[in-house]
């Protein structure tokens, strides 16, 4: 086995920044929060070579949020990519993320691919990956054999949470379904739960991450907020060989 890092991912999901700074979702400053995120990640030493940013960058939709996104993860000088949550604006995240940030949804990187899907429905809490979404992502698997890392928002698996089961991936079963078929695919990594998680189906792990702002209580019936976790996110290092390691770090 390839005991040698190919690369290192950073995953930050569900920063829920606002237009200004000092607004706060369940008591936790969101802006502040992810600064604290960012600055634990300028501190790893290897730095990552790839940031993925799945989902709910902004809570208020606002310009201004995404800008103060980028400015949190440029002087990073780290290439990253996105895709969207329930509570973004696709058409804003289009047209203001900027390089270093990057709209890509399908790339290749040290012997990888990756694959970032939206399971954004306006307006909705819960989440479907569209019929072309799907056939665009079995026609990535046909042309690219190499190990693949799958990314998106919403859960698409039980993460034993009654009411978060209820907004999750609404038509889970016909993505689980393609990834029951490419053996390729490794890893599907989302956002949404605010928490850790982690199963697997088949050869595929399933991986949950915790927000960089409030979390919620694991395995709870009803909605509640997780007091004693910190804002994290996950580390996740690939290797060449198709195996990989995984952590989650705190801030």
């Amino acid at each position: 086995m390839n005991t040698t890092p190919s690369m290192l991912i950073a995953q930050i999901t569900d920063t829920h920044l606002f237009a200004e700074v000092e607004p706060s979702v369940f008591g936790v400053t969101t802006y502040k929060s992810l600064l604290a995120v960012v600055e634990k990640l300028s501190t790893l030493q290897p730095q990552p070579d790839i940031l993925l940013l799945t989902g709910d960058l902004s809570q208020d939709e606002s310009s201004q949020s995404y800008d103060r996104l980028t400015s949190l993860v440029a002087p990073l000088n780290i290439p990253a990519y996105w895709l969207p949550g329930n509570h973004d604006n696709l058409q804003v995240m289009e047209q203001v993320l900027q390089s270093p940030i990057n709209a890509t949804k399908s790339f290749h990187a040290g012997g990888w691919n990756f694959i970032l899907l939206s399971s954004l429905i306006p307006g909705c809490v819960h989440g479907e990956i569209s019929k072309q979404s799907l056939e665009w992502l079995e026609l990535q698997l046909e042309q690219n054999p190499n190990p693949t890392l799958v990314a998106l928002h919403h859960p698409p698996c039980s993460i034993n949470s009654e009411w978060m089961d209820k907004i999750n991936l609404r038509n889970y079963e016909e993505f689980l379904a393609v990834c029951d078929r490419y053996p390729q695919i490794k890893l599907v990594i989302f956002g949404h739960i605010h928490q850790e998680f982690d199963t697997r189906r088949g050869n595929v792990r399933y991986l949950g991450s915790p927000s960089t702002c409030v979390q919620f209580q694991p395995q709870s019936k009803e909605f509640a907020i997780d007091k004693q976790a910190q804002p994290g996110f996950r580390l996740i290092n690939l290797f060449a060989d198709g195996t990989y390691n995984t952590e989650i770090v705190r801030a």
